[in-house]
């Protein structure tokens, strides 16, 4: 009897087949009898990497509606998606049935010499598209430019070497994932609060597959899982998405506390970042608190900060 293949979904680009080939490592350890097949799917995310500028449907789940559809025909039997490119809402008739040991959740500044934020020169071009990216960073440096980026993190980081960049801020994770050594400086989570969901992975399935769950309930970290769901229930209840400027961070202690980083950017220029910890075991309760605490400006912020 020949070995149980399992069909594994991801994006095509390099980084996620690093981070699915980590997973199919970890399955077949677990279970030696298995063998993985990685399928790639091209996603409109994907597709649309060809400008600079985000579409009008971007933080709407772009990097993982197609592999999902994939999985709902039952072409793959699980997907491994950046969790942070998950929406909130998980679709119909799907799960997330594992979430693995997370990576470094923080963002980095990366030049071609390494210098720091407060290093960079009046007027210098910061490469993100990211709304909470731009927003936090702004709010220490007004005097920049902060000018959208697209591709992958092989194109951006060619971009910075090519001079159309002063400056690019990415995950820490996919530099650690890809083995990429690039002069960086860790932007710190008061100062840029990361997505929520950074650095942590997703396995996905469908709802009710019972030998899937059987399958990757080794792969999954409960810690990690609850810092995660207080993330997301935080960017729910601030109605914050891919492109919208909410960041969170949780942090598990060894004490069965959980202590939750967020941070709100809203319209009128203004920022607050607030923290609070409660029970590892109900990070939904916590990012709840969390919510009300960030909603309601001077309700404890550590920062607020207006900005022209």
């Amino acid at each position: 009897m020949g070995a149980r293949v399992i069909r594994l979904g991801t994006r095509a680009s390099a980084l996620a087949r690093a981070q699915s080939a980590l997973m199919a490592s970890a399955l077949v350890e677990a279970h030696p009898e298995l063998e993985v097949e990685i399928v790639t799917i091209s996603t409109s995310g994907d597709r649309s990497q060809s400008t600079n500028q985000a579409g009008a449907d971007w933080g709407t789940g772009v990097f993982v509606k197609e592999i999902e559809s994939a999985l709902l025909r039952e072409e793959i039997d699980l997907a491994v998606h950046s969790l942070k490119d998950v929406p909130p809402l998980i679709t119909a008739g799907l799960t997330l049935a594992a979430i693995p040991v997370r990576e470094d959740p923080l963002d980095v500044l990366v030049t071609t010499d390494g210098r720091g934020l407060g290093d960079l020169e009046p007027g210098c071009r910061v490469g993100t598209t990211s709304a909470r990216r731009s927003a936090f960073l702004r709010a220490s440096r007004p005097d920049l430019q902060f000018a959208p980026i697209r591709g992958n993190v092989e194109t951006r980081l060619r971009k910075l070497a090519e001079g159309q960049y002063g400056a690019i801020v990415l995950a820490r994770a996919g530099l650690h994932r890809l083995e990429i050594d690039a002069a960086c400086v860790v932007l710190e989570p008061e100062l840029l609060p990361p997505a929520p969901g950074q650095g942590a992975l997703a396995i996905q399935a469908r709802a009710g597959d019972r030998e899937i769950a059987q399958l990757v309930e080794p792969l999954h970290d409960p810690a990690t899982a609850a810092a995660v769901r207080a993330e997301r229930r935080l960017m729910a209840e601030l109605e914050g998405g891919c492109r919208l400027p909410v960041g969170a961070l949780g942090t598990p202690g060894q004490d069965g506390l959980l202590h939750l980083l967020g941070g709100l950017a809203r319209d009128d220029g203004s920022l607050s970042v607030a923290d609070a910890t409660g029970r590892l075991d109900a990070p939904e309760e916590l990012a709840d608190q969390l919510a009300v605490r960030l909603r309601s400006p001077g309700a404890g912020e550590r920062r607020r900060v207006v900005y022209a």
